[in-house]
């Protein structure tokens, strides 16, 4: 079974009240956005943040696919409610296309 891992960036606003709420609800995630996450195909998501910036790491099973789990998020009125009010804390990284949230990061380096 291939296992894929993907590393994306996204932007906290840089306003500590929003940030304390930001982590406030990530401690207590919708059992919804859990299911609609591993119904996709990710087997593993964990979030690091550092001041206002996030890191996502996301590992995925064989069958995933970003192009689905988009489509599929877009037909889930629950996620649709969670991604609203996650954008109330959230914003784009500098250099993003319009409506571009969480931006997919290059691997430089792999320690062999």
């Amino acid at each position: 079974m291939k296992h894929h891992r993907y590393c994306l960036a996204l932007d906290l606003k840089n306003d500590e009240a929003l940030i304390s709420a930001y982590l406030k609800h990530h401690k207590n995630v919708w059992p919804e956005i859990q299911l609609s996450l591993k119904s996709s195909g990710i087997t593993a998501l964990d979030i690091y943040r550092v001041e206002n910036r996030l890191f996502m790491i996301v590992e995925t099973n064989e069958a995933f696919s970003w192009e689905k789990k988009e489509m599929a998020d877009q037909n889930n009125p629950k996620v649709q409610e969670w991604e609203e009010l996650m954008w109330t804390f959230q914003q784009a990284l500098p250099n993003s296309k319009e409506g571009e949230k969480w931006r997919m990061m290059e691997k430089i380096y792999t320690l062999t």
